[in-house]
């Protein structure tokens, strides 16, 4: 079969894009059978620059940048565009209306996988842009009808702190484990049926067994729906 192409704009790290690339050749892999791997296109940004552009709030500029992102890979042969993090899903719609072939939204997926086991109150992990502004949440809320929760203040703040001077860095740390096993029970406290691990790179700090509820990984379940493009035949493929 001829694959569709999946543009990857990524590098917001580095680490999660390289999930990406494996969850998705993995996919393919099984779906395919023998040396079959995926049509992949790549965009990866210096992330030194974007993360400036974020905690200046300059998202008009990191606009442009996605923006000028999907346009090079739409017009080198992608057919969809993923956006390899969920924070800078902040300006998905305005790269939508960019361009002219799909863009795989992340909350998507995840909202499916939520429905589909029936759960209807979520919580949600990920830097303080992903739980605090409306971008995330109100898609999961307005769109999916899912109710969201997110940690306190206090616990925000350490949640982002370690995403950004651990994580995509590449430093997994026990105690870092433990406090993101703390805050998920936390938010089960309250009644949250489900955790979303809401920025790519907290699959590298906590698994299934790390929490009482389901966790939803984004990076899975965003890596699942592009290798189903991929494949363009409605092929049923699990969550790695």
């Amino acid at each position: 079969m001829q694959q569709r192409i999946v543009g990857l704009v990524g590098g917001m790290s580095w680490e999660s894009s390289a999930h990406y690339y494996r969850l998705i050749n993995e996919h393919v892999r099984d779906a395919l059978g023998g040396m079959h791997s995926a049509r992949l296109l790549l965009w990866s940004f210096d992330f030194a620059a974007i993360e400036a552009l974020q905690r200046t709030a300059d998202w008009q500029e990191a606009t442009r940048r996605m923006i000028d992102a999907a346009r090079r890979l739409e017009a080198a042969g992608a057919t969809c565009i993923v956006i390899c993090t969920n924070t800078m899903h902040r300006m998905a719609e305005d790269v939508q209306d960019a361009i002219g072939i799909p863009l795989l939204h992340i909350a998507d997926p995840t909202a499916a996988a939520a429905q589909a086991s029936g759960l209807k109150q979520v919580g949600l992990l990920g830097t303080a842009f992903t739980m605090e502004q409306a971008f995330y949440t109100g898609r999961l809320q307005d769109r999916h009808g899912l109710q969201v929760l997110v940690p306190g203040e206090e616990d925000r703040a350490e949640v982002h702190r370690i995403i950004y001077e651990e994580l995509v860095q590449g430093r997994v740390l026990p105690a870092s484990q433990a406090f993101y096993r703390e805050v998920m029970q936390r938010l089960v406290d309250r009644g949250a049926q489900a955790v979303i691990l809401g920025c790519t790179e907290i699959m590298m700090l906590v698994g299934p067994d790390d929490a009482s509820v389901p966790l939803l990984d984004t990076t899975a379940l965003h890596a699942r729906a592009a290798a189903q493009h991929l494949l363009g035949d409605g092929t049923a493929l699990p969550v790695r």
